[in-house]
């Protein structure tokens, strides 16, 4: 019996590590290493990842969508394997990902995003004059802002919404899960409340457990008030990935549903 249980396990082993393995072997062909660039606009050098759709021709532009904290979005979110499960389903249409590293390249404990994230009018420059160019310059990205989202959580979401305010000629899409912190989340509503309805498709989610809940959903009813074209979420979750995670699909469907 003992032996027979030992069996099983090995099997077991062996089949989860095959397909552990074949899945690292299908991302290797989507999804880049680590691209440095330097910004002049930030002083700094940065990394990002790219996700192309396989077997794509690359002479038909594509729609993109830019996510800051990408690495935790690669690790935590799975969302390179959520892209091919979605594309290859035909229940989104073929886009790229570019998943923009908040930690420095060259010291990766030291992490950037509280200084990127908050309204940092030379992040926006680095998206709109040096990343934008540099991606629509080496893959078929369509340079339609009709086509771009940005995304994040936490202060990446809020990252979005300051995007959605600086950068409405570049992004047409604003993805925010969980936009932090409370007085940040205030500051937003008031400013969208109170300034010109501007071109923008958004998606705003955030979780009923210590999740700014009351200011996110003042934020949702501005929003709905001005009249922007909002899809909205909410979940019994907190200000974690048992939140975000579960809602990528969501973000996905929301800007990129598949015409079938």
């Amino acid at each position: 019996m003992r032996i027979r249980q030992l069996a099983l396990v090995i099997i077991i082993f062996f089949a989860d590590s095959s397909f552990s393995s074949d899945n690292n072997q299908r991302l290797s062909k989507t999804l880049s290493d680590n691209i440095i660039i330097k910004s002049e606009n930030l002083g700094y050098n940065l990394q990002y990842r790219v996700y192309m759709p396989e077997g794509i021709n690359r002479s038909k532009f594509l729609p993109t969508i830019y996510i800051t904290d990408g690495e935790a979005y690669i690790k935590y979110g799975k969302l390179p394997e959520l892209l091919d499960k979605e594309i290859k389903a035909n229940r989104i249409e073929p886009v790229i990902a570019v998943f923009v590293d908040a930690r420095n390249p060259d010291k990766i404990s030291e992490n950037r995003r509280d200084s990127q994230f908050i309204c940092n009018q030379n992040y926006a420059k680095f998206y709109a004059y040096e990343l934008l160019p540099a991606i629509e310059a080496s893959y078929p990205a369509s340079p339609n802002r009709d086509a771009r989202v940005i995304m994040g959580l936490s202060y990446g979401a809020y990252n979005a919404a300051c995007f959605g305010l600086f950068l409405p000629d570049y992004f047409a899409g604003l993805a925010m899960q969980s936009p932090a912190k409370s007085y940040l989340v205030r500051r937003l509503t008031d400013i969208y409340k109170k300034g010109p309805k501007l071109p923008l498709k958004i998606f705003l989610s955030h979780g009923l457990k210590n999740d700014s809940t009351p200011d996110n959903r003042a934020f949702k009813n501005a929003l709905t008030k001005k009249g922007y074209d909002l899809t909205y979420k909410q979940t019994h979750q907190g200000h974690n990935w048992s939140n975000w995670r579960p809602l990528l699909d969501d973000v996905l469907l929301t800007f990129f549903e598949a015409n079938n």
